[in-house]
């Protein structure tokens, strides 16, 4: 199997702070997107999930390294350890300094601060000794300065970096003699220019470039991942204003340095910073236009009138409904970025901050009462391309009855197509089976146990509505709607058209979809999409919304649909594959409710997954192989037949629920999540 590393995980567990993890997310999400996703992690995830085939760098911020002793020393500090020597990379930022060292001198002589101790990872092979300058104090700006580094060029190749610049610095520490221990893999990428309040011995490290095995770690002081536009100038005192006024002079060459600090670690790295897009204008329309119209009015009661504007107050969101009829040209040019360049609403979300509440800025809906959007409204989603095959799609399946994708609200830039529905409950309760929310981007995307931030381009992103009645349990388990949506999608993919019926994708167990790496030819895998099934009970029914991302024009960061197509085959667009994956559910969604999950969808899924007669590890079982045999028809739980001497079945069978266990494709182990 293969995999590649396009993830970028940020420790933010025990001993880190908020702050200090906010900041690496906005400057390394800035930085590395979209060939990465920088996504924040707790210690369980590092102690007991899979993460170390799709990892290309593990971030440590700022904080208390106690705490990270304390949750990872042994088995987390193993796993850190092993990943660097087979070529994994890491970061550590001030107390994640202090933590890669092979000991850390902090405060010395000082009876209420001082922390002393030998460290496990020991990337670099000496002494973090601090604080470099005086006056830090726990959870305060006291300590804070505008540090001055001096910039080691000739540890960098191609990069135009400054000769020195200064960097926001609270707490951290100096690298012991770091010139000495050249030999030891060790090379310099700064120093500190102005006296320090610490014998650093020889030189005056603050950061520092440490290869461990066949990978390597970048060590730092300061903080160069804190940016002058996120720092509070009222934090403290009257002197602040003019500390982070220093910064802010200072930001390119900051955002320089590090850019040249992730790239030194073998990491693609944007040549701009990207920003966080502004939240867009979002247009609700109809396979009929009128129908649009008729589905607002069912919203009678959910919508206030303030000062002549109609509103939807959710339990997450607050939506504005506009009518075209209340639309000037003025107004429609405002709202629309691609007529204007300016954001959705007038409050700071187009800010570069990273503190951007998204649930209290107004979401506009602009409902197309007469007919669909024009391509000049909606630059970036082609409606009549997409209502259009979703007609012709329909029309040529037994089971659909056009009501996938009947509905379709999108919207150029979103938070999250699930957020928007699943976390507003009275608005998810008026909507009908099949009411789809689409987007070009979103910017607070979610996944299984972590958000990720900004999708890449050219991905396919949708959320469909379902309305599962609660007599139908028995029959058709709502579990299995995430193995319905699977198949949708890889039947959607090889049924888009004539010739693409072969192409090597396949699902994985229970909700991912895997493509065949094009770049290594058969039997090795490439994660390429996700499903994502959020339930909420009320009344006599379950209200499902089903989110899908897939890769599938996307150049990065890994493979999309597109690098599977042969030169002779058309690319997919987004509109023609959302049809299709949307009829397809519908029509297997239509028959598991007549018949259940019966041995014709049995047949089918099996056909499609990649795990028949696979041999795994059941470490929750006491690490006994397995050979995986199936899913129950009942309630979808994955069973494996146990294996003994020369891989010969006991007779054991264990059946495991997939919202209860990991199932990692690369390793062969099924792994209980915690």
């Amino acid at each position: 199997m293969a995999n590649k590393r396009v993830n970028v995980l940020v420790y933010a567990g025990n001993g880190s702070t908020p702050e200090s993890v906010r900041h690496c997310l906005y400057s390394l999400r800035r930085l590395l997107s979209p060939n990465y996703a920088v996504i924040p992690v707790t210690g369980d995830v590092i102690l007991k999930e899979p993460w170390t085939a799709s990892c290309a760098l593990l971030v440590f911020p700022g904080g208390a390294d106690l705490g990270y002793c304390r949750t990872l020393n042994g088995e987390g500090n193993r796993r850190i350890k092993q990943f660097l020597q087979r070529g994994g990379t890491y970061l550590g930022l001030c107390a994640g300094g202090y933590y890669g060292c092979k000991r850390c001198e902090w405060e010395v002589g000082d009876k209420k601060m001082e922390v002393i101790g030998s460290r496990e990872l020991g990337l670099f092979p000496g002494i973090c000794r601090g604080c470099a300058f005086s006056g830090f104090v726990y959870h305060s700006e006291a300590g804070a300065r505008a540090a001055e580094l001096k910039v080691e060029k000739g540890a960098f190749s191609e990069e135009e970096l400054p000769d020195s610049f200064r960097t926001y610095y609270n707490g951290g520490g100096v690298f012991v003699d770091a010139p000495n221990l050249k030999n030891q893999g060790v090379e310099i990428l700064a120093s500190y220019t102005e006296k320090l309040h610490v014998d650093p011995g020889e030189g005056a490290a603050a950061v520092v470039y440490c290869k461990v095995g066949e990978g390597a770690a970048v060590l730092t002081g300061p903080h160069p991942e804190f940016a002058a536009v996120n720092l509070d100038k009222s934090a403290n005192g009257p002197d602040y204003p003019k500390l982070v006024e220093e910064l802010a002079a200072d930001e390119q060459a900051r955002a320089s340095f590090l850019r040249a600090c992730l790239s030194k670690l073998g990491l693609r790295v944007s040549k701009e910073q990207t920003t966080v897009p502004s939240l867009s204008l979002m247009h609700l329309s109809s396979a009929e236009p009128p129908a649009a119209s008729e589905l607002v009015s069912s919203w009678k009661e959910l919508i206030t009138k303030e000062e002549g504007k109609e509103y939807i107050k959710g339990e997450n969101d607050t939506f504005e409904i506009d009518h075209p009829s209340k639309w000037s040209l003025g107004s429609l040019a405002k709202a629309l970025p691609g007529l204007s360049g300016k954001p959705n609403s007038d409050d700071d979300a187009g800010q570069p901050g990273i503190d951007i509440d998204y649930s209290k800025i107004i979401k506009r809906i602009h409902v197309h009462e007469t007919e669909q959007p024009s391509f000049k409204e909606t630059p970036y989603f082609n409606h009549a391309s997409f209502y259009a095959n979703l007609q012709n799609y329909h029309a040529r399946s037994k089971e659909s009855e056009g009501a996938f994708g009947r509905y379709l609200l999108y919207g150029e830039v979103v938070t999250s197509t699930s957020t928007l529905l699943e976390k507003n409950l009275k608005l998810l309760q008026h909507l009908p089976t099949g009411f789809t929310a689409t987007a070009t981007t979103q910017v607070a995307g979610r996944g299984r146990g972590s958000n990720v931030w900004v999708s890449p381009a050219g991905t396919l992103l949708f959320s469909t509505c379902i309305r599962h009645p609660m007599h139908l349990m028995n029959a058709a388990p709502v579990v299995f709607v995430q193995y319905l949506a699977a198949i949708a999608i890889v039947e959607g993919i090889r049924s888009y058209d004539v010739g693409y019926a072969d192409l090597p994708v396949k699902l994985k167990w229970p909700n991912d979809i895997y493509a065949q790496d094009p770049s290594k030819g058969p039997g090795n895998y490439v994660k390429i999409g996700g499903i994502l099934v959020n339930s909420s009970y009320v009344g006599s029914e379950f209200l499902l919304v089903v989110g899908i991302g897939l890769n599938t024009m996307n150049p990065g960061p890994t493979t999309s649909l597109n690098d599977l197509l042969p030169p002779h085959l058309p690319p997919f667009t987004l509109e023609k594959l959302l049809a299709r994956i949307l009829s397809s559910f519908e029509s297997i969604y239509n028959s598991f409710l007549r018949t259940g999950f019966n041995h014709d969808l049995e047949s089918l899924y099996y056909s499609l997954w990649l795990h028949t007669d696979q041999i795994v590890t059941l470490e929750a079982e006491g690490s006994i192989r397995a050979r995986i045999r199936g899913i129950t028809r009942d309630y979808g739980l994955l069973v494996a037949e146990e294996l003994g001497w020369e891989d010969r079945p006991t007779g054991r069978v264990i059946q495991l629920q997939s919202d209860s266990n990991s199932f990692d494709f690369f390793k062969g182990l099924v792994k209980r999540k915690v």
